[in-house]
């Protein structure tokens, strides 16, 4: 019989069956477990190994399922899905029809609640503890475990305020390694940093002072007192916080010292931890490298320009301006809000703001979008990076619905290059001045264009343009997708107009005009939901002038799409150039 524990644990209920003295080897086991296969099969590392030990000790103290856990963002939640069921399918993480990288509740009923996106579950915990007071539960735990980056955001705040005022049975684990994707900021990152030194006075809790019971801060990577801390927080009545320090990246090297680069390395090698280097020699840059590169050469001429990025300067590229420019490039924290807000502020002032966030991030400040900058009509520039679909992160991180939620915005100029070059041309465009805001919506990932450092020029804005001239039928493509109808084109014999409309609001109304007048056939697509997108925009202008052509749109339809690889979800969606030549061929 094998001495090793892991292969004889499916469920929290067969690691409750070890002994407390068993668990450190355990979490050792776990530990080389999750370093074996996201090494090959890609994926968040640092994160589920800084919460390792707290993992086990969590299933070991609280009888779950019963008693319910929300991990919030999910990044961290790789060994809770091995320990509850997904073991031996872990290898299918964030593959197509594997299991998701982020908790779900539609695939484990250890999945409380489904995350992706920050700072909700504090209010989650809540409603749940909420319901088992309402069911006279006074059993039931419920816990939340929440990063120091996660807890800064003003939902999470918001979450602590109501439950400080009521009596309900819940714990917030607060994991504090000092980093969320990036290093975490702001006034509160400060404040954490002097409890765990242990020289704030207790009179000076802003955790007690909401009325929580703060317990820490402990190692949390110390088991024994990991355990024994919470089987006494299990009897502890209301509302409670333990503050508990860890490392990203524990228990390998490389991802300890590169806690950026290992919070999702990609492939490595996982006896060294070393990452498997890629040749990019000769690829085009990724768009965000565009985007930042080219906002740092614009602001080194132009002393109004600033940037703005809510806890994403790596990942959208800002970390260049922010090197160079510290005093104006602002990492605001997870606290999309503030962001946009906070560009309004500054645009009432005649800076130029390129607030550079992610598309589904920017959902969670539409309000903002609507109220402060659209409605005063504001030149803010949203640089909406992860546009369309991203792949294996996900619903949670497709950025598929920025088209439709900014359309009906008014005021809103909304724009989709399909290159690099285009995206340059836009962010000098931009960055000259503009009467409305404007939002510049570009893909995760290389573009088609090595050599994208050319002279900027000033667009026009609302000005589409032709790509190939056809008789018949015509393309009409935004964004990057255009090079999808471009390599099916490519294989056709026919001769078949496509037309690229980097502005689709607002629309080429001139050129749009005359395509419908010259083509029986319109195929739209864009890398967006359809519902309220820009194929529906061109049902709209046809319907307005009594266009009789017939209009296909083709895009991501009325359902969430889960995660795989992004030439598997596009051709999922219809927008794979497989599918774009079965559209065409249908009408030839």
């Amino acid at each position: 019989m094998s001495n090793e524990l892991l292969p004889h644990i499916a469920y929290p209920s067969d690691l409750r069956k070890l002994s407390p003295d068993q668990l450190p080897k355990l979490a050792k086991e776990l530990r080389d477990f999750v370093i074996n296969i996201v090494a090959t099969k890609e994926g968040h590392l640092g994160a589920s190994l800084g919460v390792i030990e707290l993992t086990i000790a969590l299933h070991y103290i609280f009888n779950t399922p019963d008693d319910l856990l929300v991990w919030d963002v999910g990044h961290q939640a790789y060994p809770h899905k091995i320990l509850t069921g997904r073991k031996d399918i872990f290898h299918t993480n964030r593959q197509l029809d594997g299991i998701s990288g982020f908790p779900k509740r539609s695939e484990s009923e250890y999945d409380t609640f489904g995350v992706g996106h920050s700072s909700t579950s504090i209010s989650a915990i809540l409603g749940m503890a909420i319901a088992s007071k309402l069911r006279g539960n006074t059993t039931k735990q419920h816990i939340a475990v929440i990063g120091d980056a996660s807890i800064a955001s003003g939902m999470a705040f918001e979450g602590l305020n109501h439950a400080g005022v009521t009596d309900t049975n819940m714990l917030v684990i607060l994991n504090d390694n000092a980093i969320g994707i990036d290093p975490s900021v702001g006034a509160l990152k400060e404040y954490l940093t002097k409890a765990k030194v242990g020289v704030e006075p207790r009179t000076n809790n802003i955790i007690e002072a909401l009325n929580f019971n703060y317990f820490g801060p402990i190692d949390g990577h110390d088991l024994p007192t990991l355990l024994k801390t919470l089987e006494t927080l299990k009897t502890t009545e209301g509302p409670k916080l333990l503050h508990i320090i860890t490392t990203k990246g524990k228990g390998l090297k490389q991802a300890e010292e590169n806690q950026v680069k290992y919070h999702a390395p990609g492939k490595f090698d996982a006896s060294t931890g070393d990452l498997i280097s890629k040749d990019n020699t000769g690829l085009p840059s990724k768009f965000q490298d565009v985007f930042g590169h080219t906002i740092l050469e614009l602001a080194r001429k132009n002393n109004k320009i600033v940037g703005i990025t809510p806890a994403m300067p790596t990942g959208s590229s800002l970390k260049y301006m922010m090197d160079e420019m510290p005093d104006r490039a602002f990492d605001v924290g997870i606290a999309e809000q503030h962001a946009v807000t906070l560009a309004a502020g500054m645009a009432t002032q005649g800076l130029i703001p390129f607030c550079t966030i992610y598309s589904t991030f920017l959902q969670r400040a539409y309000d903002q979008v609507i109220h402060d900058v659209a409605l005063q009509d504001l030149p803010v520039i949203f640089c909406i990076d992860r546009a369309g679909i991203v792949g294996a992160d996900g619903a949670t991180h497709h950025g598929v619905f920025d088209i439709a939620y900014l359309n009906c915005i008014p005021n809103m100029i909304i724009a989709a290059p399909a290159n690099a070059i285009e995206l340059r041309h836009l962010l000098y465009t931009a960055s000259l001045g503009l009467d409305h805001p404007i939002a510049i919506r570009y893909p995760r990932g290389r573009g088609h264009i090595i050599n994208w450092k050319v002279n900027m020029q000033s667009l026009t804005i609302g000005k589409a343009t032709q790509c190939a001239e056809g008789s018949d039928i015509a393309i009409l493509s935004t964004g990057t997708i255009a090079h999808n109808v471009t390599s099916a084109l490519d294989s056709l014999q026919q001769s078949i107009g496509h037309y690229h409309f980097c502005f689709i609001k607002p629309l080429d109304a001139d050129l749009l005009k005359q395509i419908l007048q010259q083509y029986k056939t319109i195929i739209t697509i864009e890398d967006g939901v359809i519902k309220g997108g820009f194929g529906s925009s061109i049902i709209d202008f046809a319907n307005q002038y009594h266009f009789k052509n017939n209009i296909t749109t083709l895009g991501v339809q009325d359902q969430f799409i889960h995660h795989g690889t992004v030439d598997e979800l596009q051709e999922i969606s219809g927008i794979s150039v497989k599918k774009i030549l079965k559209t065409i061929q249908h009408y030839v």
